[in-house]
């Protein structure tokens, strides 16, 4: 309820100001907020090509395209006799090519990983490894989530998760993520509210423990970053005080004992393979570095899609007593996936939709430069301050 009135109160807001905005005349016209797109110039005023100083006339006339551009920010644009004049360039785009994007860029993409990795989770439950997995992991996550039942499916929905984003993994890790909190939701009682359980795996989910944050590395070498691979030290700082102090507010919160001997045990585990890993990559030049955080991801995820399979099919039989075989197994998962994919579809359109008129009324920029101004008198860099629009979207979405 709380986030639903939180965007309501976004686009209201939003829209409000754009209105303010054009009926004050400082807007000219609000078309790229409906239609505009990503770097549009936005329009400011329209001239007729005769009533603009004759230099500004000859320099349209030699121009190829009929462009003028004033420093980085102003643009002369001519059609014809009417010369559009333009200052800036749009945030992001209006709400009509976020909605198609929105399809064609994300929620297509998000239905194939959902559909495919439905299909592999659902060979896991029949051919009997998510019970293994989850008996194996039970004696861990029952001390962390302890509404959960020993050896229940979300044990290992959660696990493959955590996995998932341990490794970097952003597409696997959303199907993964989603099959959890729907299976943590069968165990709600009150299908309403979250319950503990789901409040502990989304925290924690967000904090998201890395330790080889391939998508960031990824973007870094497609902008010609120096040494790509160098954000890998302070990711897995980071998330690692953000999982701890997700698991201890959290904890303390819902009154669960995290000073146990298993918790306490588990959580060493994960420090000795991060630090035992970080000593090695350290001592990786420029190239292997780049070459060893790029495999090992994705090494790792085909290994285990292998075991799954491999698993399944070893466990042949068991799928014939249930009726089905691997392969119609993995389909009937894949068809659950779709639907998943087609029951988050409208969330996520209403949200991103929100955070374009967030982004293009000027509101968002509004919040964004008074925080970073206090951010800024405080001693916090540009740098960080500059990344700061995005630090306030993502708990969000």
């Amino acid at each position: 309820m709380a986030l639903s009135r939180f965007w309501l109160v976004i686009i209201l807001a939003s829209i409000t100001y754009i209105f303010v905005l054009l009926f004050s005349g400082k807007y000219y016209s609000v078309e790229y907020a409906v239609n505009g797109k990503k770097d549009d110039p936005i329009l400011k005023k329209e001239y007729y090509l005769k009533d603009l100083p004759k230099a500004i006339q000859d320099t349209l006339a030699k121009s190829a395209n009929h462009r003028y551009a004033v420093g980085k920010d102003t643009l002369y644009i001519q059609d014809n006799n009417i010369v559009r004049f333009c200052v800036g360039k749009q945030a992001t785009d209006g709400i009509l090519p976020t909605c198609k994007n929105t399809i064609f860029d994300l929620l297509l993409p998000l239905i194939a990983y959902l559909s495919f990795f439905c299909g592999i989770l659902q060979l896991l439950i029949d051919s009997g490894a998510s019970e293994r997995i989850a008996k194996l992991l039970s004696p861990i996550f029952i001390k962390i989530f302890p509404e959960i039942p020993a050896n229940h499916p979300s044990i290992s929905y959660m696990m493959l998760n955590f996995a998932a984003n341990f490794l970097g993994l952003d597409s696997a890790a959303t199907p993964f993520g989603l099959k959890a909190m729907e299976s943590l939701q069968e165990l709600n009682t009150d299908k309403e509210k979250a319950s503990n359980s789901q409040i502990m795996f989304m925290c924690l989910h967000a904090a998201g423990l890395t330790l080889i944050p391939t998508s960031i590395i990824g973007y870094r070498a497609a902008q010609h970053a120096a040494n790509p691979a160098d954000v890998m030290i302070p990711c897995i700082i980071t998330s690692f005080i953000g999982t701890i102090a997700a698991l201890i507010i959290v904890g303390v919160k819902q009154k669960i004992n995290l000073l146990n001997a298993t918790l306490i045990g588990s959580v060493g585990i994960v420090i000795g393979i991060i630090t035992g890993l970080l000593i090695y990559i350290t001592q990786l030049d420029l190239i292997n570095k780049g070459h060893f955080t790029g495999n090992l991801s994705n090494v790792l995820l085909l290994g285990i899609i292998f075991i799954i399979l491999a698993y399944s099919f070893l466990r042949e039989k068991r799928f014939t007593d249930q009726g089905k075989n691997v392969f119609n197994s993995f389909v009937e998962g894949a068809y659950d996936g779709l639907k998943t994919g087609r029951t988050i579809f409208p969330y996520i359109l209403g949200m991103l939709v929100a955070i374009s008129l967030f982004r293009n009324s000027g509101v968002f920029e509004i919040l964004a430069g008074t925080l970073a101004k206090g951010f800024l008198a405080i001693g916090v860099t540009k740098e960080i301050v500059d990344a700061l629009p995005i630090a306030i979207l993502r708990p969000f979405t």
